[in-house]
This record gives structure tokens, sequence and C-alpha cells, in this order.
């Protein structure tokens, strides 16, 4: 079977007129910090030459600014001057030594910017910023037009294929379009055919500046999810005013930064949001690109054989793995490493000025610095345990020339993943379980499983390098009561050995916590799997009779009665990830799940859960209560080889019982076996 009999569509070339794409894969705009990074174009450069080498049809750049007021922030990129310019040739001279194609993506973040010089059509404060924006007057208004089409031309002169357009995502574009923030009076507001006029003038001036043999690509919102958005009615227009304006193609965006809608998040349905591309389809004749939460080639062209769009976009699934496409194209599926939308690494790390990456893969973005080559002297490796980390280690150490061998005591790989996967919106991690299990084939890494092992074994066993990956255990608290029949531990009811009643207490409102708690709501039929039960729950109207596509959220009658404590003053999941951690607070809120805080523990009895909440007694009068009390390492391996003379590494949770932190688990096995010599 070819690629073309299994994705007729995926790998379908798409005719622009004076270029052809050679598939229907575009890899959407990330910004990674690289941009901005010491000896960041040369990083920048194999990041996408690596993901060109994959056989992507498109890469969009990261947002780039036009001028100073647009950047994201103090020192931020932007491309004003052929210095500039320069620098951005190592980029596309990168990407075209494979056959691809690059565009840059033109961004004024207008309100969104965080600098003290940041600028919007009116002098609205954004939500999510800490600074007020000065009102464009209309020379500047003019002034930045004619930015955005000094930028696409020295796109050109940097060797860029084309530009995208960034109208989309609450960004200064969207500002001028939607009321929510456009209150002006002038040319420039009010009416519609006012307010879209700056988009208009945008793209029409870099047509006319770039000619007709470049791609323009317009990213346009279709789902604002604010109040006061674009109704459906003027997105339509829009669209159709920006393919007479000269667009090559349009690109879907979905909701703003400040929308209380989860967008990208891993509890998002596959592919959730193309629905609202497709009802575009048919309205202009350029090609239409679906977005978000497109992480399969399976996903890919369902979408695209149902006629929802003419192009995929795929971002972070390129952090995960940058042969996606290529792998795809040879049918290796199950090589695929997928992305599980979890943000930590990507998302979060933008947020916090940090270089992206990605938990999966750690070498995303950090190309130039993590590689994995042959050794020159095989070594006889164990690893000891079969998680997150011991699986990273293993792989990595196996592709680099070592005899590994890898010992887990159950009789599966994946260590915590294997609990994660079953909270309802993690069910991806069952993908990095399945990777893991294709690299163990491939590699061919001497997999021992239901093996528990001991320092006599090892020793015996001659090993020249000895990881301990041993993981972590459930703390158990020492609380009176703990070993009343109501008390179940987090693994326990994650691994389905007990069964929590209807009324239940979580001791502990961590991560584990918050996730103890979406499982016990699983009971009243919720899933990601399900697009109109999403957007029921979110407040996403499907049929688009509000501007902004927003109605009121479906109304949850949850079966369980759910308390989640914590010992700490203040609100829950303050540990939680910067871009998901709101999200898993409005969703436990919005199943009436019970938080409190500056929580003193008692005792357990037949009664319930005894405690105080802020001096004053309680009972909670509960069937059960699941602890989530942190976790310790398993160490007595390491102590025990230690001790006996052996000088064995430890990674992972056994090295570090911190939150269940897999982006660090996998980064160090990774590390740590490419640093055996």
């Amino acid at each position: 079977m070819s690629e073309h009999t299994l994705f007729p569509n995926l790998f379908k070339p798409l005719d622009l007129g004076f270029t052809t794409l050679k598939n229907r894969v575009l890899m959407g705009s990330m910004h990674t910090g690289l941009e901005e990074a010491p000896h960041g174009f040369e990083r920048l450069a194999k990041f996408y030459e690596d993901r060109a080498a994959g056989d992507v049809a498109l890469i969009v750049t990261g947002g780039i600014a036009p001028n100073l007021a647009a950047c994201v922030g103090p020192g931020a990129a932007k491309l004003t001057n052929k210095e500039e310019a320069e620098e951005h040739k190592l980029i596309t001279s990168a990407v075209h030594k494979h056959g691809g194609k690059i565009c840059l993506q033109i961004l004024h973040t207008g309100r969104y910017g965080y600098h003290k010089d940041l600028v919007a059509p009116s002098p609205i404060q954004a939500p999510i910023n800490f600074f007020k924006p000065k009102e464009l007057t209309d020379d500047e208004i003019k002034q930045t037009i004619q930015d955005y089409i000094n930028c696409a031309l020295l796109s050109k002169e940097a060797g860029y294929d084309g530009v995208e357009v960034m109208g989309s995502e609450g960004y200064l574009i969207n500002q001028f379009l939607a009321k929510h923030t456009n209150k002006r009076t002038d040319d420039w507001g009010g009416s519609y055919e006012n307010r879209m006029k700056f988009p208009l003038e945008i793209v029409k001036g870099i047509r006319k500046a770039v000619g007709e043999e470049f791609i323009v690509i317009y990213r346009l919102s279709m789902l604002d999810l604010v109040e006061d958005g674009s109704s459906w009615e003027e997105v339509e227009l829009l669209a159709q005013k920006i393919e007479e304006s000269g667009a090559t193609m349009i690109n879907t965006g979905i909701g703003w930064h400040e929308a209380r809608v989860p967008t990208i998040a891993t509890m998002v349905p596959r592919g959730g949001f193309s629905w609202v591309t497709k009802k575009l389809m048919g309205k202009v004749s350029i090609p239409l690109i679906a977005v978000n939460r497109i992480n399969t080639p399976h996903k890919a062209e369902n979408i695209l054989a149902d006629n929802h769009a003419d192009m995929v976009s795929m971002a972070r699934p390129f952090l995960a793995d940058a042969e996606i496409v290529k792998k795809s194209k040879e049918l290796k599926f199950d090589e695929i490493n997928t992305c599980i939308g979890c943000n930590q690494a990507c998302l979060d790390h933008t947020f916090e000025l940090k270089i992206c990456s990605c938990l999966v893969n750690p070498r995303a973005c950090h190309e130039t610095e993590i590689n994995i080559l042959p050794t020159n002297t095989s070594k006889k490796v164990a690893v000891v345990g079969a998680g997150p980390a011991g699986l990273a280690c293993s792989i990595t150490a196996a592709e680099a020339g070592h005899e590994v061998h890898l010992f887990e005591a159950q009789n599966q790989i994946g260590g915590q993943f294997n609990l994660a996967k079953e909270i309802p919106g993690k069910e991806e991690f069952e993908e990095t379980i399945r990777y893991y299990y294709s690299q163990i084939e491939k590699h061919r890494v001497n997999l021992h499983l239901g093996k528990k092992v001991n320092g006599p074994f090892l020793k015996e066993g001659k090993f020249d390098e000895i990881i301990i990956a041993t993981g972590v255990t459930p703390r158990r608290p020492a609380l009176n009561g703990i070993d009343h029949n109501k008390v179940i531990m987090y693994d326990q009811l994650l691994r389905k050995e007990r069964v929590a009643g209807d009324k239940v207490a979580i001791i502990g409102a961590g991560g584990i916590g918050f996730d103890v708690a979406e499982f016990l709501l699983e009971g009243d039929s919720r899933s990601s799997l399900h697009i109109p039960q999403f957007m029921d729950e979110w407040g996403v109207d499907m049929e688009y009779n509000n501007p902004g596509a927003l109605k009121p959220k479906a109304a949850m009658h949850p079966t369980r009665e759910i308390f989640l404590c914590k010992r700490s003053p203040g609100k829950h999941g303050k540990s939680l990830g910067k871009t998901t951690g709101w999200i898993h607070r409005q969703s436990l809120k919005n199943h009436k799940v019970q938080m409190l805080s500056s929580v003193e523990y008692k005792k357990i009895d037949d009664q319930g859960l005894h405690l105080s909440v802020n001096g004053d007694d309680k009972i909670l009068e509960v069937d059960h209560v699941i602890v989530c009390a942190g976790q310790l390492s398993v160490t007595n391996l390491f102590d025990e080889l230690k001790e006996s003379g052996l000088q064995p590494k430890i990674i992972g949770g056994a090295d570090e019982a911190k939150e269940l932190d897999a982006k660090r688990a996998i980064s160090q096995g990774t590390k740590t076996a490419i640093a055996i010599e």
C-alpha cells in the first residue's frame, strides 16, 4: 500500500498558480525564543532545515514584528531593515536546500505587547497584560500599514517564498476588526466596512509591492471567542475581500489569547475546530487551511477528505517529530513521536521567556546542542525502570550503538504515563507509550518485562553502565486513619484496583489532585473525543448565531460530589502549567467540584474525613478519601548499588520526585544516554 492509497488527499500537490506545494501539510507558526537568542539564527536554520528535510510542504516562521511598537516585548525579533534581512538568509537557504518553502509571519501584537510603548486602535488594556496601549493616530495607522509592506519586501529580499499576515488570535489586526477593541469613530472604526480597511490595505499593499509570484497567506480569525467579536457574516465578507486584495491562501485563526475557551490543549478534541474552516469552504476560491489539534496524518487526511479544508496546519506536532510527514509517507506510523498537546515545554516556555522545546522530544529547538552521535565504543548498559526517563535513556543509548538492557518490574512499559492516559483529556499519553515500543524494537533494546532486579544480579551482569530510573511511589501521609478502608491511594484508583463512591474527598490539590478530580468526573460521560459535547461544555456556538461564536455554557450535572482539599491558602492550581492551569481550574468549577484551601487534616474514620478549614472544624461525610499527597523517590536499588561500590547514575522521578515532571525526566534520560562514553 502506498501513501497515495492511504492518504490520497494529504499527499496531493497544491497548485497555487505560480508555484506548487508538494503536499497539503503546512508547519504552522511557533515563536521558539531562538529568534532573540544568541546565535539564534544558526539554531533556527537547523530547526527549520530538519523539518524541511522531513518533507513538509510549507513552513511559517514564528511572528516577526514590522516595527518596534509591534514587538512581543523589549528586544523581540523584528524585520525593519536590510541588515536584519541578511540574517534571515541563513534560514531560507537551509530550507531551500531540501526543496522546502518557507513564509515569514508578520506579527503586530498591538495591545498584547509586553512593553510600555504598545499601541492599539483604541486605548483599551488587555486583561492578560500589565500595560495600557496608546491609541494610534491616523498617520500612525498609515505608517503601520507601510511597515507591514516594508517587512514583506524585506522578507522577499531575505529569500522567503512568502509571508503570513497575522490577522487573528487577538493581535493588532484582529483588534481593528472587532467591536470588542475598536471604539474609534473615524474612518478606521464604526462600521465593519471601516474596521476591515486596516487588513485590506495591508494585503493590497503587500501584493502590489511584492508582485504576483510571492505567497501571501492571511491568518483570519474565524472564531474570536470573545464578547463583541466578529459575526459569521463579517468573517465571510472579510475572507472574500482578502481574496480580492490579493491573498494566495487563508489560514484559520481560532480564539483570542484572552478567550476563556481551550483551543489547543490536550483536552481539545483532535481537529476540534476544523468545522469552522469547512463553513467557509466554497465562499472563496483560494485555498483554506484548517488548524488546531491536528496531530496525526490520519486526522489530517480525514479533514481534507471531508472537505473541511484544502490544507492542514500542524505546529506543535513538528516539535514532537521533525519527520512526521516523511514517516507518514513511508507508512511508519508507529515511529511518529506524536504531540500530546501538553504545552509544558512549548507554550509554557514561550510565556516564561524560555527557549521553546517539547516534552516528548527535548531535541526540539536544541538541534545544534543535543545530538545522538554513533559511539566509538559500544558499552553494555543496564537501565532499570521503563518509565519516561528510563525509556528515553534506553532508546537514545541504543540509537548511539550501545547494547542496552531495559528492566521493568511491571508487565508493561510507560510508568506513570500509564496512569496519565486514564485521565479524560490525557488520552494522548497512550501515543507516547506506543512510540517508545516502536523505538525499542527499531533500535534493538533488550526489553525485560516483569523483571525485578537487585544489586547482585546487576553486578553479575557485568554492565559497563547502570542507570537507575525506578521512579516514584505515592507518599502516604502520617494521618490518623490513613489505613482506613475509606482511603484509596491515587495509583490504586487510576489503575482501577479500587472504585470510588458517589461522595469523595481528595487530599492534595497539585497536578495529580486535579487529574484525579477529572478522572472521578468520568462518570458524567465526558470525553475529549466528542466535539459537540466539548463545544457545549465551553460555550462555543457551532451554529454561529452570536458574534464571537459564544453561547452560555451547558449546565453540568455531576454524578459525584467531590471536595478538592489542600493545606496551603489561596486558589487551587498555582503549580499547574501557565497556559493550561486556568483550563483545569475552570473545568472543575464547571462540574461543581468544591475547592477547600487552608485545610488541616484531623483523621479519617467511619464518618469520613475530619478536618478544619481556616480554623473551623468540619466532617466531610464521604464514601472515600483519595490521597494525592505527592510522591517519594524509589532509591533503594540505587542506594544498594552505591553501598556495594558501584557507580550507578540515577534519573527521572527516582532522582527527584517533583510533581511527576515528565519533561525533566525525558530530557534527563536523553542527556544521560548521550553522555555515555
